[in-house]
């Protein structure tokens, strides 16, 4: 048995490996065939002569082949030197890692609130399969599921508006001293109150429909009905015994769901302006700024193949069934 799982173990190892490969590789050719130059972006100035542009170009080593561009870029990113941003002017782990700090205060509590929420509704909704409470429970979830994340931040933003008194933009408010950490916090939390209710909201609606699914389908398994047969009380069988295995896809679900959640959100912090990794690749964007595009899309790119391998041991470990295929 534990055989098997190492076995297992090694494969998918493997195959992480050779993900990462090749997403280094398309992340260097990815943002080299956009439209624009980098240079001429940075420094709109009537007054930068030729010259001067073949000096910024030759500084950043874009004047080199594409060819020994991607070796420089793999060397250096395997000993850990990811460059200067073109537009920040500085090392892009400095660029990069405040962002990542400031995304992970509003995705983790966001990850946490809609994985609780998402299972419980979801565990009540396949109990009442059919009720009006599963009508409502299930049509809200796929509501907010589909639900364009940009627009229900904006209705959010313009109902904030109409109350009064409740931040629609940044992280702190601009120009306001706080003179204490406490005062600091109440600030932080008031701006993050809206970010906080559109991530929730917009990401509990999957965790609730593949719970209620996958829960009917446990419903109708032999063990389940073999309980209802001798008597046993359904609350106790659900708990027990359905929710414990209707868990297991959950679990590739919320591994992913973690494994984005060092990528910000781009359209939530673009919307309500916070300073996290979401903004910070829309503005790397607009600037043609390949360092930074290249090291938060690595991040996230090698954060999620960990969080599907760890994912992929974790369900081998809970269904031995897995390990054989």
């Amino acid at each position: 048995m534990e055989r098997s799982l190492t076995k297992y173990f090694i494969k998918r190892f493997i195959f992480a490996l050779i993900t990462i490969i090749a997403i280094i590789s398309l992340n260097f050719y990815l943002f080299r065939i956009m439209p624009g130059n980098p240079i001429i972006l940075l420094y709109r100035s009537p007054e930068l002569s030729a010259s001067r542009i073949k000096i910024l170009t030759e500084q950043f080593g874009l004047n080199k082949p594409l060819w020994e561009q991607y070796f420089i870029y793999v060397y250096n990113t395997l000993t850990g030197n990811w460059g200067i941003s073109f537009y920040y002017k500085q090392p892009v782990f400095n660029v990069i890692i405040p962002a990542m700090i400031n995304s992970l205060i509003l995705l983790i509590p966001a990850t946490f609130l809609s994985i609780i929420l998402g299972i419980f509704t979801g565990i009540i909704s396949a109990w009442k399969r059919g009720t009006r409470i599963d009508f409502a429970f299930l049509g809200t979830a796929l509501a907010f599921y589909a639900m364009p994340t940009f627009w229900f931040g904006a209705i959010l933003i313009l109902l904030a508006l109409y109350i009064g008194g409740i931040p629609i933009s940044g992280m702190y408010t601009i120009g306001a001293y706080n003179s204490n950490p406490i005062s600091q916090l109440i600030d932080l939390l008031s701006h993050l109150v809206l970010p906080l209710i559109t991530l929730t909201l917009v990401y509990y609606g999957q965790f609730t429909i593949i719970m209620r699914n996958s829960l009917i389908d446990v419903f109708t398994e032999d063990y389940i009905v073999t309980a209802k047969a001798k008597g046993a009380d359904e609350k106790w069988i659900i708990k027990k015994h359905a929710v414990p295995n209707a868990m297991l896809p959950m679990v590739s679900i919320i591994a992913i769901n973690f494994g984005l959640v060092v990528t910000g959100a781009i359209l939530t912090e673009t919307i309500f302006s916070w300073p996290g990794v979401g903004l910070l690749i829309y503005d790397s964007i607009m600037a043609r700024d390949y360092p930074v595009l290249q090291g938060t899309f690595l991040i996230v790119a090698i954060t999620v193949v960990m969080a599907n391998f760890i994912a992929d041991i974790i369900y081998a470990r809970l269904d031995p069934r897995i390990r054989y295929q």
